[in-house]
């Protein structure tokens, strides 16, 4: 998932496995890989006050994590009422099923095919399990059923894979489209500026502090790689490997599978937008 070496927003230090505000607590699964950083974070938030708690990408189907979210959240009080997914890759969504099992708590997300229970995710939907808020944003880009989820009382945003907490995300084409995660972006930097969002609770990686940053970051970024794209093209590199190898070439090479699918959506979106010939 990660093209970059670092972000403006200053991560709280270390990998996040505990208290992140008052309303959200991590439990990192361990599944390390150069894709998953240190491993998925899985998000219990809920009201300080509140016996019910809501979870946030159970993560991996992996036993001995999904009861260690179980017991987090019962060891301060709460049972697991609702579990949402940001997204359905399999180290965010594999779990939920088993997960579901063990606590008896609905599955929504956006996708039908990852949902267990009446009820989906859609934009603008606010959930109140336990007299928490938490706000459903539409950002696509990642994948196309990407989701982040707005806290408002905490002013933070869980992004799942839309922002890390180190590096920078795979645009999964060709689900993921360039456009699409410009426009995601742009609107989480509405929530930063408009909703005095500050803190981003990211799906791998630490919490960044500095929300507006981070997002100005990757907005930055983005088109950094769009303009070394187009001058791959423009100096005869045409296959998506090639541009890889050219652009991508400081990045370990463990991580060119990744970066291609990127590439892919790249030059889709410069070709839609005429700035490449086909």
């Amino acid at each position: 998932m990660t093209d970059a070496a670092a972000l403006p927003g200053q991560p709280r230090g270390g990998v996040i496995s505990g208290p992140a505000t008052a309303r959200a607590q991590c439990v990192l699964a361990p599944n390390p890989s150069p894709m998953t950083l240190d491993g998925t974070n899985t998000w219990i938030v809920a009201e300080p006050d509140s016996d019910l708690a809501v979870v946030i990408d159970p993560g991996p189907l992996d036993e001995t994590h999904l009861r260690a979210v179980i017991e987090t959240a019962e060891r301060a009080g709460k049972r697991i009422a609702l579990t949402l997914l940001t997204h359905g890759h399999p180290d965010h969504s594999d779990g939920a099923a088993r997960f579901a099992e063990l606590t008896g708590s609905s599955v929504r997300a956006l996708d039908p095919a990852l949902r267990l229970g009446d009820e989906g995710l859609d934009a603008g939907d606010v959930i109140t399990t336990g007299g928490l808020e938490l706000r459903v944003v539409p950002t696509p880009g990642h994948t196309a059923d990407s989701l982040s989820f707005h806290l408002p009382a905490d002013r933070a945003v869980l992004t799942g894979d839309t922002i890390l907490g180190r590096g920078t995300t795979v645009v999964a084409h060709p689900d993921g489209r360039l456009g699409d995660y410009l426009d995601s972006l742009r609107r989480l930097r509405s929530l930063t500026v408009d909703d005095g969002v500050a803190t981003v609770l990211p799906g791998h990686g630490p919490v960044l502090n500095d929300a507006q940053g981070a997002v100005e970051f990757y907005l930055a970024h983005r088109a950094h790689r769009l303009a070394q794209v187009e001058t791959a093209v423009e100096a005869g590199h045409r296959t998506p490997a090639e541009v890889v190898a050219s652009v991508y070439a400081d990045v370990d090479r463990s991580l060119w599978p990744a970066a291609e699918l990127s590439v892919r959506a790249q030059l889709d979106y410069l070709g839609e937008h005429g700035l490449i010939e086909d």
